[in-house]
């Protein structure tokens, strides 16, 4: 029913079968890593429930499956829109709440402002729009992204509509974390768990796109972690910058380079607005992650950042469990402010220093 859908087969094959027999859940939960595919697959459910074919599946040509595809928030223009709403003030925002809908049929409410979180505002319109059935369709399905970024009062607010939804409409929540929405939230939504893609799919996935130039997927299908929308959202310059800075970071902390080295890096990071510190934490976690691999593996398949496999190699050596898992503790530490509007250059900084005292020099090394 879903052709092209890439990974998570036997996931994919239960809700068409929920779908095709009438029998789909009003309130579902799409939960997993980023770009795994689950806003994806919930505009493929809205445009099978509205296709012209009827249950037969998804034509991708009449004008309610077009008009419903088209509704892909990873592409460009909404990248764009996402981005002129972060500059807006909080009032403008209150007063005009992010939706998405290219279908009236489909509605996304994705989080919005500089610090994204879906507001009271987005679900008071979720809730307004629920009361009418469909007018061009079959049935509604609402698309709430991302929603264990929803702020309290939204959250209470949601259950309301969660627990009677009008016979026309299907909710689905998509979350990076469900452990991050409320726990009455969960209890009213069917879950559903998405899986990083295994090697063979995701080889599949980076050979069905011909724009990429074979050596561009081999380190894709590295970086991407088994992640379509992750693969095809790296840009190769940017990343490579940015991994620079995060391994001056990590080779300050680690006493093996001076921290001028790293103030280069820094100054240059707290320029840049469009650089989010969710960005470096995500870089510096892969990089965390081969370090341990290396140092404490003999196994190297799944190494992230294969391409500079010989320099992290000579930087793991120099480390140990302790100094690994304290790193850990310390990115741990900052990813749990990052919402927090925090300073950039500052927190990056705090956190090489936390963690250079545990190899001064006159600590013995760790065993090779």
């Amino acid at each position: 029913m879903f052709d092209g859908f890439f990974g998570n087969t036997r996931l994919v094959n239960s809700l068409g079968g929920l779908l095709a027999s009438g029998r789909l859940p009003q309130t579902l939960l799409f939960a997993g890593p980023p770009g795994i595919g689950k806003a994806t697959l919930a505009r493929l459910l809205a445009a099978a429930s509205n296709c012209s074919r009827g249950a037969a599946g998804i034509c991708r040509s009449c004008s309610h499956c077009r008009r419903i595809l088209q509704a892909d928030l990873s592409l460009p223009e909404y990248r764009r829109l996402f981005d002129e709403r972060a500059q807006m003030t909080a009032e403008k925002r209150r007063e005009n709440p992010l939706i998405v809908s290219t279908h009236p049929e489909f509605l996304c409410f994705p989080p919005d402002g500089p610090l994204p979180q879906i507001s009271i505002e987005q679900v008071r319109r979720l809730q307004d729009l629920a009361r009418f059935g469909p007018s061009e369709g079959r049935s509604r399905l609402f698309l709430v992204d991302r929603a264990d970024q929803i702020d309290g009062p939204a959250a209470n607010s949601l259950l309301k509509i969660l627990e009677e939804p009008p016979p026309y409409l299907t909710l689905i929540l998509t979350a990076e974390n469900p452990c991050h929405l409320l726990p009455t939230i969960r209890s009213r939504c069917v879950p559903f768990w998405f899986a990083p893609l295994g090697v063979a799919e995701m080889e599949r996935f980076l050979a069905s796109r011909p724009e990429l130039a074979a050596a561009d997927r081999k380190k894709l299908f590295a970086w991407g972690q088994g992640s379509p929308g992750r693969a095809l959202a790296v840009d190769m310059a940017v990343y490579q910058n940015r991994r620079e800075a995060m391994l001056a970071l990590l080779r300050t902390a680690a006493g093996q380079a001076p921290f001028g080295e790293l103030l280069a890096h820094t100054e240059s990071i707290g320029r840049n607005k469009q650089e989010k510190l969710e960005m470096q934490l995500d870089t510096l976690y892969g990089l965390l992650h081969d370090l341990a691999l290396l140092r404490h593996s003999a196994g190297h398949g799944s190494i992230i950042n294969q391409d500079i496999q010989e320099q992290l190699r000579s930087l793991a050596a120099s480390l140990d469990f302790e100094w690994l898992e304290n790193a850990r503790v310390q990115l741990d530490t900052l990813d749990s402010l990052a919402r927090r509007n925090i300073q950039k250059q500052i927190a990056l900084e705090a956190v090489a220093l936390a963690l250079r005292p545990a190899v001064e020099p006159n600590r013995p090394r760790a065993r090779q």
